[in-house]
């Protein structure tokens, strides 16, 4: 039988089935918010918070805009130190259980495969112990390569995000978040040299 990561952090899905899919690859404590049941259950909330505080968590929700609600929900309330954003990347098509794609059209977490899903736990420096970034990449750097403060510097993010496999629904902070925990500064001039 094959090894499952062991994580401390509790990882934070949206419904049943994405639980059941880390179930196989994660050995973790699982919770997940049912949808956006989570908006009303204040008790649960408070869960999330108090584990959060005391272990930390993965968010680890859907590439679509309800899954980017939820995560944004959690993250308002509990203090960024204590969380890792773990992104899937958009992928279009239906899980196997459904009759049809989802609104937008792209796989949740459990029509992910185990190694995207390992992949994605990786870039967000979740499975190996990552050092910390001694020269991370800074708004001010997203600005003077135009991925900020432009006429079309959304365009540029959207292809970057492309690039890096990660969701176009990003947030500025988000994604300088994402790329200081899977490559150097270098690395990323030269893939947004290589965009242009």
């Amino acid at each position: 039988m094959e090894e499952k990561i062991k994580l401390t952090e509790a990882v934070i899905v949206e419904g049943k089935y994405d639980k059941m899919k880390l179930s196989n690859i994660l050995d973790a404590f699982i919770i997940e918010t049912n949808g956006f049941a989570i908006f009303k259950d204040k008790s649960k909330l408070s869960f999330i918070k108090k584990l959060a505080k005391e272990r930390g968590i993965i968010i680890l929700t859907d590439s679509d805009h309800a899954g980017f609600m939820i995560r944004n929900y959690i993250s308002s309330g509990v203090p960024k130190e204590q969380i890792k954003n773990v992104y899937i990347p958009d992928v279009f098509g239906k899980e196997k259980r459904k009759d049809t794609p989802s609104k937008e059209g792209k796989l949740g977490v459990e029509g992910m495969t185990k190694e995207v899903i390992l992949a994605s736990l990786e870039k967000a420096g979740v499975s190996s112990t990552s050092s910390v970034c001694d020269n991370p990449i800074t708004t001010v750097d997203f600005y003077d390569l135009g991925l900020t403060g432009g006429a079309n510097s959304k365009a540029k993010r959207k292809a970057v995000c492309k690039a890096l496999d990660l969701p176009e629904f990003l947030s500025t902070s988000s994604l300088i978040s994402c790329i200081n925990n899977f490559m150097t500064k270098e690395e990323f001039f030269d893939l947004c040299q290589n965009l242009d």
